[in-house]
């Protein structure tokens, strides 16, 4: 063949390859111009497959991150308002409380769900029925002699099916114990949120009640700081004081006025968290009783032993740990209950329709009462030790319940003799407080009338201010930490969620 021949021979080759490509490059077309729409309507799912920032150098953002933003404005506020022009007392507060702080609605779901996982564990103990409807229709072709024929069958039934577990040896009733004593648990749970909510709210009331009183004593201070101030600057005009005592009253003006801004803004910071604990916003305005209002006791006329005693009683903890035992233990009978065999009952009757039609014969039909009746024995040889291991793992799990317990009990002792001896030691302070302000009020007064008439000088008179400052504010703290103490002694022995206690 010449060169002209086989060239022109080429070319016809290349010409049929690329008509018979043509349809595969026009597929491969579309698909590309798919994966391009695709990509243009959903990027933000294509880019999801990044599970972590490109560089450590620089903090990650995407488009998620906006999204994710975005979803924490939509979730509501607090409706929950105080009324700006109302006082509340202690017990107003902690009801408000323990109707919106999201702790007691966050248990309360909890133990809510823990019940609806004791009626899933009870409902093993009743039969499971099903029922079914089926239809479908098969044609096909089969073969007879020399020839093919064609074949339709149409089936229409109704079915039910109806299980039930005869006996396992206990593995139900395991499983049912162990979700009742979780469920008993989630309520103890509940219980002992509102026993922190409570004690949330007793503590920053106090604290906010502390951060007042020691405000209104800076005032005292800074008003004691003024009027030595003026005597001073008196007697300087008067020809009977110098220069630096004038400058030392002024000094002792300015730290006054320092002590009291430093106490207007703990006054702040007590407010927003006794809020928070009300499960509101911070900015919110709450009025409370005043201190002086409360009645503030001496003694209680309770002992440590009976405190400790009602704490093992009725510490919610404590008692959800003791549920956890009752847990363990059904869990232990559920892993033993899989040495035995079961048996199960089924029964499944069904009405069922049948049509029917073969080639160049006429349509068949059929109807009637189908189904099957069956028991199931069911008995594991052998599995390689698992159950031998999983019966181990829940007595494990059982002894380290019990000692849980035991360590629970003996550091709900230490804490009930530790709030206990806090208590008396708050006692004693406070009545050592009293002496002090009387003693410290007494020497301030002696000590400016006998600077007003020259028988003392200035630096005493500042000493005795400071003092009375001091003992202002010893005052305050020793009321608050009485009540403090007494909260915290509540709340170590559980009197505080106890419905035959009042509250403070």
């Amino acid at each position: 063949m010449s060169a002209v021949g086989r060239a022109r021979r080429g070319l016809w080759e290349l010409i049929s390859v690329a008509r018979s490509s043509a349809p595969r490059l026009a597929r491969i077309r579309r698909e590309a111009r798919l994966l391009a729409a695709l990509f243009l309507l959903f990027p933000v799912q294509l880019s999801w497959a990044q599970s972590a920032p490109v560089s450590a150098d620089r903090p990650w953002h995407a488009l998620w991150e906006k999204r994710i933003e975005g979803d924490t404005n939509n979730f509501p506020a607090s409706r929950f308002r105080p009324d700006p022009a109302r006082t509340y007392s202690l017990p107003e507060l902690i009801d408000l409380a323990e109707t919106y702080n999201p702790e007691t609605r966050f248990a309360w779901e909890r133990a809510r769900a823990q019940a609806a996982a004791l009626g899933i564990a009870r409902s093993d103990l009743y039969p499971t029925l099903a029922a079914i409807a089926l239809a479908g229709v098969d044609r096909t072709e089969i073969f007879f002699g020399s020839r093919f024929f064609r074949q339709t069958v149409g089936d229409f039934q109704v079915a039910l099916d109806l299980n039930y577990t005869v006996f396992d040896f206990g593995a139900r009733r395991g499983r049912i114990n162990a979700a009742q004593a979780d469920a008993l648990g989630a309520n103890f749970a509940f219980n002992d949120a509102h026993r922190n909510v409570i004690y949330a709210v007793e503590l920053a009331y106090y604290q906010l009640l502390n951060a007042i009183g020691q405000e209104n004593a800076a005032e005292a201070s800074l008003s004691n700081a003024q009027a030595v101030q003026q005597a001073a600057e008196e007697r300087l005009n008067n020809g009977l004081a110098t220069l630096p005592d004038v400058l030392e009253a002024r000094s002792a003006t300015a730290e006054a006025e320092y002590e009291l801004q430093a106490a207007l803004g703990t006054e702040e910071i007590a407010r927003g968290h006794l809020a928070t604990a009300l499960g509101t916003s911070p900015i919110a305005t709450i009025h409370v009783q005043p201190l002086k209002e409360l009645h503030i006791p001496d003694s209680i006329g309770d002992t440590i032993e009976p405190a400790i005693d009602r704490a093992f009683a009725q510490r919610p903890d404590l008692l959800q740990q003791i549920a956890e035992i009752r847990s363990q233990y059904a869990r232990v009978k559920e892993a033993r209950a899989a040495y035995y065999p079961s048996l199960n009952f089924e029964v499944g009757p069904a009405l069922q329709s049948l049509y029917g039609l073969q080639q160049t014969l006429p349509w068949a039909h059929t109807a009637g009462l189908v189904g099957g009746l069956r028991f199931n024995l069911s008995w594991t040889v052998s599995d390689g030790g698992a159950r031998r291991s999983r019966l181990a793992q829940a007595q494990a799990n059982l002894q380290a319940a019990n000692a849980q317990v035991n360590v629970t009990r003996d550091q709900i002792a230490d804490q009930v003799w530790t709030a206990y001896a806090n208590l008396y030691t708050a006692f004693r302070q406070r009545r050592a407080a009293t002496a002090l302000l009387e003693a410290a009020s007494r020497s301030y007064d002696a000590a400016l009338e006998s600077y007003k008439y020259g028988l003392r000088n200035l630096l005493d008179v500042t000493a005795a201010q400071r003092t009375l400052a001091q003992a202002q504010s010893t005052d305050v703290l020793a009321r608050t930490q009485v009540l403090s103490a007494l909260a915290d002694l509540a709340f170590r022995t559980g009197d505080s969620v106890q419905p035959n206690v009042a509250r403070p």
